[in-house]
C-alpha cells in the first residue's frame, strides 16, 4: 500500500513537474501576450493602488484628527470621531488646493508665461553685455567662448513655446489619470482610511499566522519604524518648503527680482530634496536672475538665498523635523543619485526615507552577528 502511495506520488510530481515546464515555455513563447495581460491588470487596478498610497498619506493626519475628536466633551462629535477626522482632513486638502489653484498656481503661471515671451531677448540681452566684458575677462575664457558660439545661432524661444508646454503637460495629465480613475482613488482611500483598523488587525493577524513569533515582532517593529521616518520625512519636507518658497519669494519681492515668485516657488519645491535640491534650484535660479537683471542683481540674490537656505537648515528645519534621521551627507547624496538614475525626480525624493530604513535593518543585523559571535566565543571558552 505505502508502496502505490510512494509510486502515486512521484508520479504526481513528475506530471505537475510537466504542466510547469509546458506553461513556462508557453508563457516565453507568448512573452509579449503575457506582459500586455499585465500591462492591462495593472492599469486597469491603478486607481485602486493611488488610493491606497493617498490613504497611506493621510492615515496620520487623519489618526491625529480622530484622537482630537475624542477629546471633545460632546459626545455625538466623540462618537463620531473616525468619520468627522477623516472628513476634515479632506476638507483641509480640498481647501488647500483651491488656495493653490486660485491663489498661488496664477501668479506662478504669470511668471512663467512672461519668462517663456521674453526669454529670446534675455538671451540676447545676456550676449550683448557678454560681447560688451574686456578681452582679458576672465569670463572671456576659451571654453565659455566656445559655449556662446554653439548656442548662439539657436532661436531659444522654440523650446519654449507656451503652446508646447501647456500641451505636454496636459496629455501628461490625460495619459497618467483621468476623472473616473481619481474618483475611485479617492472613494477607495476614503473606504481605508475609514477600515484601517480593522484592515491593520487582519494584516496583524496573517503575518502573526504566517511567520514564526520573532520574525513576527520584527515585522511590526520595522515596520513601525519605517512608518514614522516616512510620514516624518514627507510632512515636516512638505511643510518647510512651503515656508522657504515663501520667505525667498518675499525677500526676492523685496530685491525686485524678476519672476520672484516663479523661482520662490521652483526653491521651495526642490527644497525638499536634500542637499542636491537646494544647489539645483539656487543655481537655475541665478541664471535666470543674471539673464534678466544682470551680475550685481544676481549674486545679490545668491547671498540672500544662501544666508535663508542656512538659517532653514540650522533652526527652521531641526524645528520641524525634531530627532534627525542621522544619516550621513554622503549616504543621503549618494542615494539620491542612485534613486533619482532609477525612479526620477519621485525616486530622488524617497531615496533619503529609502535610505534611512534601510541603514536601521543593516544596524541590526550588524549588532545582531555582533552578539551571536560574542555567544559563540564564550559557549567555546565554556
Amino acid at each position: 500500500m505505502d508502496e502505490i502511495k510512494n509510486k502515486g506520488k512521484k508520479w504526481l510530481y513528475w506530471f505537475l513537474l510537466g504542466v510547469a515546464i509546458i506553461v513556462v515555455y508557453k508563457a516565453l513563447d507568448n512573452f509579449g501576450d503575457v506582459m500586455g495581460v499585465f500591462a492591462k491588470f495593472f492599469e486597469i487596478i491603478t486607481p485602486f493602488l493611488v488610493g491606497i498610497f493617498i490613504s497611506y498619506l493621510l492615515y496620520m493626519p487623519c489618526r491625529k484628527m480622530e484622537q482630537a475628536f475624542i477629546k471633545s466633551k460632546v459626545k455625538w462629535i466623540a462618537k463620531k470621531a473616525k468619520p468627522l477626522g477623516i472628513l476634515t482632513v479632506y476638507l483641509i486638502i480640498v481647501l488647500l488646493l483651491v488656495i493653490l489653484v486660485n491663489f498661488i498656481l496664477p501668479v506662478v503661471l504669470e511668471s512663467v508665461m512672461d519668462l517663456v515671451n521674453n526669454i529670446q531677448h534675455y538671451y540676447e540681452m545676456a550676449i550683448f553685455n557678454y560681447n560688451q566684458l574686456p578681452e582679458d575677462d576672465i569670463l572671456k575664457s576659451d571654453i565659455v567662448n566656445d559655449a556662446i558660439k554653439n548656442v548662439q545661432n539657436l532661436d531659444i524661444k522654440q523650446y519654449f513655446q507656451l503652446e508646447k508646454i501647456l500641451a505636454y503637460v496636459m496629455s501628461a495629465i490625460d495619459a497618467v489619470t483621468g476623472i473616473f480613475d481619481i474618483f475611485v482613488a479617492v472613494i477607495v482611500s476614503v473606504y481605508i482610511l475609514a477600515e484601517r483598523v480593522e484592515i491593520l488587525a487582519t494584516i496583524k493577524r496573517l503575518a502573526e499566522a504566517i511567520f514564526k513569533e520573532k520574525t513576527y515582532k520584527n515585522i511590526g517593529k520595522y515596520f513601525n519604524n519605517s512608518n514614522e521616518i516616512f510620514f516624518k520625512f514627507i510632512a515636516s519636507q512638505f511643510l518647510d518648503a512651503v515656508i522657504v518658497g515663501i520667505m525667498v519669494t518675499i525677500a526676492m519681492s523685496i530685491m525686485g527680482i524678476k519672476f520672484a515668485p516663479l523661482l520662490g516657488f521652483l526653491i521651495g519645491l526642490f527644497n525638499m530634496i536634500p542637499y542636491i535640491g537646494a544647489i539645483i534650484a539656487v543655481a537655475v535660479s541665478a541664471i535666470i536672475t543674471l539673464i534678466t537683471g544682470g551680475l550685481s542683481q544676481a549674486i545679490w540674490m545668491l547671498i540672500v538665498v544662501i544666508i535663508l537656505q542656512q538659517i532653514d537648515a540650522n533652526i527652521i528645519n531641526p524645528k520641524i523635523i525634531g530627532q534627525s534621521l542621522k544619516i550621513s551627507p554622503l549616504l543621503v547624496i549618494f542615494a539620491i543619485t542612485v534613486g533619482g538614475a532609477y525612479f526620477g525626480i519621485l525616486g530622488m525624493f524617497l531615496a533619503v526615507p529609502v535610505i534611512a530604513v534601510v541603514r536601521i535593518l543593516i544596524e541590526d543585523y550588524i549588532d545582531y552577528k555582533i552578539t551571536m559571535k560574542k555567544v559563540e566565543r564564550r559557549e567555546e571558552k565554556c
